[in-house]
């Protein structure tokens, strides 16, 4: 899921359905091993975003994740793109350390 405000934020939840469910049924209860698969599984994060004098996206900036390391975060278009086509957006993403990463978005209303 993925939610621009009309304020600027933005908050972006990424899951995989796959993830096997913890034996214990508690949140702060699974082991080693459920934990360490829950968090390569998935990740979230808000903050806010930019726009250029034409409308285009032009950037965001992290405020909080699931992934601490991302907390402060600025990325600009060098780092991450998004193109629109209807209904249809493409996310391109540049890791630091060169992956890259291309989520397609789908609107729903």
């Amino acid at each position: 899921m993925l939610v621009f405000t009309p304020d600027m934020h933005f908050i972006e939840v990424l899951t995989d359905a796959d993830t096997p469910r913890f034996a214990s049924n508690v949140r702060g209860g699974g082991t080693d091993a459920e934990n360490r698969t829950a968090m390569s599984r998935s990740i979230g994060f808000f903050g806010t975003y930019t726009v250029d004098e034409t409308g285009e996206f032009s950037g965001n900036r992290v405020e909080g994740a699931t992934f601490p390391n991302w907390v402060g975060d600025t990325r600009t278009r060098r780092e991450l793109t998004l193109k629109v086509s209807g209904d249809q957006m493409t996310e391109h993403f540049q890791r630091p350390d060169g992956t890259r990463i291309v989520i397609e978005w789908q609107r729903v209303r």
